[in-house]
């Protein structure tokens, strides 16, 4: 059935304007972005396609976040322009997580530095590093992006996450990166490059904080961990 031929509450449109944005399906959300489907299929249909794209086993709409353009492409009715529409929509989706002003924020506790940045990191497929830099009440005034890439901490030198403070005089920094996997752990080459940093900031009168690791939905303080871990080997 053409959307046409659907009676006016039924249209996603008419719908979302008399009920509300939350009445909608996903499928009928899709479809307003998309606007229109095919000759044999309406914008729904092609719609449920993306939707079906999907693990079965969950109802998770992250996957369109890690689905690519050419991905898209190949679903019929949805073209260049559709898709990179649809990877639009999923970076403003990141975007309203963020804080209007992400600068003057106080920072005091881990959870404070995960709020942050966990919408924006969560569903990255990729490891990214940023480099917190704070003034001496513990107020954020700098962001800093020092890698993108494999998670081999090797790659990067503890100058790469200093340089910025340095240049700025700033007293303190965090450092913050994600697991593509949701696995909140620390390896042995976070662990690792958390205390050779913590070391070489320490030389130069910055102080470091803590390294926080992003997750999906969930957090870790590398700080906390190491001094977990000692506090059971002192037990033991």
């Amino acid at each position: 059935m053409k959307m046409k031929e659907l009676p006016p509450s039924e249209r996603p449109y008419e719908k979302l304007e008399m009920y509300g944005a939350h009445t909608l399906s996903n499928a009928e959300l899709l479809a307003i972005i998309i606007k229109s489907g095919t000759k044999e299929e309406s914008s729904v249909h092609t719609a449920q396609k993306i939707l079906s794209m999907k693990n079965k086993n969950s109802n998770s709409l992250r996957f369109i976040q890690d689905t690519s353009i050419e991905e898209f492409m190949r679903i019929k009715g949805i073209g260049k322009v559709k898709a990179i529409q649809l990877k639009a929509l999923c970076e403003i989706a990141k975007r309203f997580s963020r804080p209007i002003d992400d600068t003057h924020i106080k920072i005091t506790s881990p959870k404070d530095v995960a709020n942050l940045f966990m919408d924006e990191l969560r569903y990255e497929k990729r490891e990214m590093v940023k480099v917190v830099i704070l003034n001496t009440k513990n107020i954020m005034i700098k962001i800093v992006d020092i890698c993108l890439g494999n998670g081999n901490f090797a790659i990067i030198k503890p100058r790469d996450a200093l340089i910025d403070a340095i240049k700025m005089g700033a007293p303190k920094i965090i450092l913050v990166h994600n697991h593509p996997s949701g696995d909140v752990n620390p390896s042995k080459s976070d662990i690792d490059f958390t205390k050779k940093l913590e070391n070489a900031a320490s030389m130069i009168g910055i102080k470091m904080l803590d390294h926080i690791i992003i997750g999906d939905s969930k957090f870790e303080s590398i700080f906390y961990f190491i001094k977990n871990q000692k506090g059971k080997e002192e037990k033991a």
